[in-house]
């Protein structure tokens, strides 16, 4: 029902760029082609990963200090108001119902303002999102922003103890050139930090959500990550892999 509408290129998977699986012979150019794409975090974070020296920290409580920080500049008590329409799917306080309509609760108000923008410059594509991207204005972004970044922080009921993909988030895998999840979306994925809101929180979202978004990132359908960073770790994925991040992921 909820599914990007665009219509894309054929995946990127073979083309001899994101295909990482086939260029494990210049392995060494690949590991710096991957840290000159990430932030200057995200990249010292991969050098200690491969030292064994990873020390990642969360991306903050539910306190006010870190409610506030991530809310950013917008008013959440007018964000409110403003985001009646967006409730209607993404649920009063950002806990949606729809499985494949992300929750907002908690996420980084500085995110969900950078991928609204992204769907009114059509570099992401939802048939519904595209519409009604195109009738928000940045104070009103921003405020809606901030109310879905006031609510505690989205949150799994545990149920599920994937070990294999709980390996995969914490370590990644280097012969493959696949920087860990952990590195860049915090413990249990709620995030580094405040201040590095290109990086969304991501435990305790949607399993099918999560599970869709890795696949439209691994077969080029989307690719607005930041410098298409998500393509290129997602490329190597396969169903099963991606199946097991998406239910470690979604049950934090």
């Amino acid at each position: 029902m909820f599914q990007d509408s665009r219509k894309y290129p054929q995946p990127l998977a073979d083309n001899g760029i994101f295909d990482i699986r086939s260029n494990l012979a210049i392995g060494g150019a690949a590991l710096v082609f991957l840290l000159l794409t990430v932030s200057s975090f995200a990249q010292d974070s991969f050098t200690n990963f491969a030292q064994g020296n990873l020390e990642i920290t969360n991306g903050g409580d539910d306190s006010p200090e870190s409610i506030k920080l991530r809310s950013g500049a917008g008013d959440p008590i007018e964000g409110k108001e403003k985001s009646q329409l967006c409730q209607g799917c993404h649920g009063e306080y950002g806990i949606s119902i729809e499985p494949l309509i992300p929750k907002l609760a908690g996420q980084y108000a500085s995110y969900i303002a950078k991928e609204l923008r992204n769907y009114q410059a059509g570099t992401r594509s939802h048939q519904i999102m595209n519409a009604m991207a195109a009738t928000i204005n940045d104070e009103n972004l921003a405020d809606i922003a901030a109310y879905f970044a006031s609510q505690n922080k989205m949150k799994g009921d545990g149920s599920a103890d994937n070990q294999f993909g709980k390996d995969l988030f914490l370590h990644g895998d280097p012969s493959k050139m696949r920087l860990a999840c952990v590195n860049c979306h915090g413990i249990k994925g709620k995030g580094l930090a405040p201040t590095m809101p290109m990086f969304p929180v991501i435990g305790g979202q949607h399993k099918d959500y999560i599970r869709r978004q890795l696949i439209n990132f691994r077969d080029g359908y989307r690719t607005n990550s930041p410098n298409a960073i998500m393509n290129r770790i997602a490329s190597s994925l396969t169903d099963d892999e991606i199946e097991s991040l998406a239910e470690y992921s979604s049950a934090q």
